[in-house]
């Protein structure tokens, strides 16, 4: 009871204090005369404090798992919550390419730098050192505003772009940020306010850890779900609050920035100095699903020039099987590999369709050239449901029957379209779910599994190609 007290009390103090920190410190960067794009940062960086504080904890105790998890569930919870559900609430998020760009090759830099460090193929000083080598220029390109790199022999029209992009950021985190003129008072207590959320941050985590403790809950469940939501929630409810009002755009940087230090000065550097432990498979998964979610969203945001709120409802959703799938992971160690799999599998599908939806409606409109009288939609319909039939059929009879092999009628049924096109649409979705079905069928990658994927794939890759010549002949 203690404990439940403790963790009550800690996490008020840490996240209540946090937006007195934020607030403060803002002041004394327009006192300094920083960007709009700095004091974002300043802002990310002062928000972030409850997890990095908790995860360094953790780290510096020996509990390897905690400590990831706190960060890369934390940043798993940022996409979800500052930019899916964000998109949701405002209907859309209207975004400019060249910040979706600008923030988006730092974002993904660092997450695959991130991951690289928690598979254990590069070692946190190293991993420390490439993430700075994208962090350090992005830093300088925003606090000179671009302006800076004429120094620096680029060609005029790179210089140019890193200008527009900066005030393009500036232009979309104007009103989230508040200018206040700071005073001496406002650094005071900022300080105060940094130790009341040092201090509140340390006792919910030991809170926490012993509570998992007391309770069997394995330490990725700890950091990765519960620490990593309940640190993150003021960064969420800002957000939200933000895209409720039509300032929705800001919370792209503030989201990837966060994300970004979260990484830098809650892992890399600490992991530096006191280690991150052997690879962890929970902690792969947790770092594997930050990584996939921000490709997600940039991709999403730069193809739609901002997020729509389908494409908002996706990255929640993806959230969500993320945290179905490493509950079921650690539920049981001896779980086949092929359910976390297959849940990224459902996720990229979902978002593949959704990148997909204006080519495919072009490309299902006219006759088909193989079966007058049939129109291209309606034999591409009937064959994707009849693979998926097939599937439905195949899952509900478990391992006793497998009927992986009979996925073809689908792509054979598109091949009558004549088109290249719904073809290998439907060809790709008779693979995907030929993979899938290896978990039902109790033969996920074994010499079975293999030798059904690969009639499938050789069947859906002729039908593919026969489609093309007939689609070219009939041009």
């Amino acid at each position: 009871m203690s404990a439940v007290v403790a963790f009550l009390l800690g996490a008020l103090v840490s996240l209540g204090t946090s937006w007195l920190l934020v607030s403060r410190l803002e002041r004394i960067g327009d006192r300094l005369g920083l960007s709009d794009a700095l004091l974002g940062l300043l802002a990310a960086l002062a928000a972030d404090a409850p997890e990095v504080t908790a995860a360094v904890t953790a780290l510096v105790r020996g509990e390897h798992e905690v400590g990831a998890g706190v960060v890369l569930g934390s940043n798993v919870f940022n996409l979800a919550a500052l930019l899916g559900l964000s998109a949701v609430v405002a209907g859309g998020i209207v975004l400019h390419r060249r910040v979706v760009l600008l923030t988006g090759v730092v974002a993904v830099w660092v997450a695959g730098t991130c991951l690289a460090a928690v598979l254990g193929l590069v070692a946190p000083g190293v991993a420390l050192v490439v993430a700075l080598a994208a962090l350090v220029p992005y830093f300088a390109v925003l606090g000179t505003e671009g302006h800076g790199f004429t120094l620096i022999r680029l060609p005029r029209s790179w210089r140019g772009w890193l200008v527009a992009a900066v005030a393009e950021e500036e232009q979309e985190l104007e009103g989230g940020i508040v200018r206040l003129r700071g005073t001496p008072r406002d650094a005071v207590l900022a300080g105060l306010s940094l130790l009341l959320v040092v201090g509140g941050s340390v006792t919910m985590e030991r809170a926490a850890s012993a509570l998992g403790q007391s309770h069997a809950v394995p330490q990725i469940v700890v950091g990765g779900l519960a620490l990593a939501a309940v640190t993150s929630l003021p960064n969420a409810v800002a957000a939200v609050y933000l895209a409720a009002r039509g300032r929705g755009a800001a919370v792209l940087s503030t989201a990837l920035n966060s994300n970004a230090l979260n990484v830098l000065v809650g892992l890399l550097i600490p992991g530096t100095i006191v280690g991150l432990g052997g690879p962890s498979s929970h902690a792969a998964l947790t770092g594997a699903w930050y990584a996939g979610l921000t490709v997600i969203a940039l991709t999403f945001a730069y193809g739609d020039r901002g997020l729509r709120r389908g494409a908002g409802a996706l990255i929640v959703a993806g959230y969500l099987v993320f945290v179905s799938t490493l509950l079921a992971t650690v539920r049981d160690h001896s779980l086949d590999p092929g359910i976390p799999i297959a849940g990224a599998a459902l996720v990229a599908v979902a978002v593949t369709t959704r990148l997909l939806v204006g080519p495919v409606r072009r490309s299902l409109e006219g006759g088909a050239l193989l079966l007058p009288g049939w129109s291209v939609r309606r034999l591409w319909t009937f064959g994707v449901a009849s693979s998926s039939l097939v599937a439905a059929v195949d899952a509900v009879s478990g391992s006793r029957v497998i009927l992986i092999g009979l996925l073809v009628v689908g792509p054979c049924c598109a091949l009558l379209t004549g088109r290249w096109v719904p073809t290998a649409l439907a060809a790709g979705w008779a693979v995907g779910l030929a993979v899938l079905l290896g978990v039902p069928d109790g033969i996920w990658a074994n010499e079975v599994h293999l030798t059904f994927l690969a009639a499938v794939s050789a069947v859906a890759l002729a039908t593919t190609a026969a489609a093309v010549v007939t689609d070219r002949l009939g041009a």
